[in-house]
This record gives C-alpha cells, structure tokens and sequence, in this order.
C-alpha cells in the first residue's frame, strides 16, 4: 500500500491581509482551518511548508507589470478598496506574494515527486483576478500563475484547472480563453456572482473547447455535482490528458455558507476530491495541487477542508 505524502502550505503572513472588519474573507478563515486540523488529529499528518515570496517575475507570467506596480502601491498606501469588495492593505502585499509563492512551490514538490498532492492554505484568494484587474477578494491569480509557472519550468504542455468555488472564476477563464494548453473545468451557482459561467462559454480561437463550465442552480447539492464531475470532468480529463491538474478549491458551496445556495456538504467534497484524484492519477502520475479560493462559515470551512485533506490522504 503506497502511502500518500500531502504537503500543508501555509505561512503566518497570510494573516496580514487586513480586509478589514466584517469583511467574509477574512484571517479567522485559516485559524479556523489549522485550529480544526489540529483538534481532529490530522495536522501532523501534513508535511509543513512556509513557502518564500513569489519573485516579481513570476507574477508576470500572467500579470503585467504595469498591474503589479499598482497592487504593490496600493498596499503600500492602504488600506483601500480596488473594486466594492477587494481591499489591499500594508500586510496584502507580503501575503499576496506568498500565495503565489505556496503555489509554485507545491507544483515543485509534486511534480519532482517529494510529494503526492498538495494543498495550498493561503489568501487572499485568487480566481477572479484578471491580468489587469483585482476583483472578488482578488489580487494576483494564484492558480493561473501556478498553471503557468508549470509550463515555463518544468514544460509541461497540457495542465488542467477544475475549479469548485460556488463562483464561477472569471479571471482564470478570461487567462487562459484562447490557449488550448489548459482545460478549465468549473461547476458554479448560476446565475450568481460575477455574472460568467454560461455553459455556451467555451473559449475562442485555437482554445475553443478547452473552457467547460457546468452552471448548476441554488439547492443543486452533492449528487448533482458528483454527476457532473462524472460526466463532464472524466470525458474531457481522458481527451485532453493533462500533465498536472490543479483545484481551485472554494468551500462556499457548502450547505452552511452565508453567501450562497448549492447545498453542498463535506462528504460531497471528499467524493469530488476522489474523482479529481482519480484523473490525476490516470493521466498526470498522480500530480495534484489544490489551492484555497472561498469558504466563508469558519465551522464549514474547516469540516470542508478536513474531508478534502483526508480524501488528497487515501492510500
């Protein structure tokens, strides 16, 4: 029986993102995770990991620098809101690279081999993110950055995104629209927040195809979504055959959370774990790395999470 080796990524500056009081996204989120993980006995289960601060040219491999100058003065003069609901304050800069830096240091622990799977604990979170906008608690991509970072280090060419957030990710879509060499795959509430995800939006030019979203309406719950993953990730994963799959794990389609209505549960995420898992193992020698996006019930959030590591541990 192969033992799995989950790497854990997560530093205390994550804390620092100061959003401000009342703000959904906010630092009790990973309190709330890592004080769960080590209340149920599975923290020391993890393999631990402070990642270092992304360098400036590895956020260009998705943002240009023009945009970046503009995070990085915002902060320094915040707090201060870049759209109605994102905040860049003195701390976000330092956390935001960190993101970016758990990120591509789990794709290095996985695809050198040091680790079977990763998940990435980390804010803010980063799948609304345009290349030139902050949006939706947003500042830089993480993912779409990580799906990068793969391609230029270590070459792969065919990198697969599924993207679980009860919100469609907007940002990581308009990234890669065009470019055949990522499936994004994403199940959302709809019509719900940002106002993307039909079902008609599948890509343009050389990347017609490779975007597949599966709009699901409020109330939908685990079995719908379970199915969808079944009949709609499965086929596609097998087309394309991707070489690393990454999760855009929100946890705000859980049953609990005060900003949506897909009625998902912690059993339902573990099953979708096992389902990503299983593509990855098929087609990517098992190379997985998940990323935290939302998640807004501290109780919920921390249950989801448990299930998805447990799950990412099966042998």
């Amino acid at each position: 029986m192969v033992t799995s080796c989950v790497g854990f990524f997560f530093h205390p500056a994550f804390h620092g993102h100061d959003t401000g009081p009342s703000h959904p996204e906010r630092p009790e989120r990973l309190k709330a995770i890592c004080d769960h993980l080590r209340a149920v006995g599975l923290w020391d289960s993890l393999i631990h990991q402070e990642p270092k601060a992304a360098p400036r040219d590895t956020l260009e491999l998705v943002h240009p620098s023009s945009y970046i100058d503009a995070v990085e003065c915002a902060c320094r003069e915040g707090p201060v809101a870049l759209d109605p609901d994102t905040v860049a304050s003195p701390g976000s800069w330092g956390a935001a690279l960190r993101a970016v830096g758990a990120v591509t240091e789990a794709i290095d622990a996985v695809v050198s081999g040091q680790l079977t799977a990763a998940f990435c604990a980390v804010r803010p979170p980063g799948h609304h993110a345009l290349a030139d906008r902050a949006m939706g608690f947003c500042l830089f991509n993480n993912v779409a950055i990580g799906a990068r970072y793969a391609q230029q280090r270590h070459r792969l060419e065919r990198v697969l995104i599924v993207d679980w957030d009860v919100h469609h990710g907007n940002g990581t879509q308009a990234i890669f629209y065009d470019d055949p060499s990522v499936l994004y795959f994403s199940t959302h509430q709809f019509p719900f927040y940002p106002g993307t995800g039909a079902r008609g939006e599948r890509g343009e030019g050389s990347g017609t195809g490779s975007t597949i979203n599966r709009p699901l309406p409020a109330g939908s719950g685990d079995q719908a979504l379970i199915a969808t993953f079944q009949e709609g990730l499965v086929p596609a994963a097998d087309r394309f055959k991707p070489e690393l799959v990454l999760i855009s794990a929100g946890f705000d389609a859980h049953r609990d959370d005060p900003l949506a209505g897909l009625q998902v549960t912690e059993e339902g995420y573990a099953e979708l774990t096992r389902i990503v898992r299983q593509v990855a193992n098929a087609h990517a020698g098992g190379r997985l790395v998940s990323v935290l996006e939302g998640g807004y019930h501290l109780q919920a959030l921390a249950r989801s999470v448990e299930a998805h590591l447990r799950a990412l541990l099966e042998p």
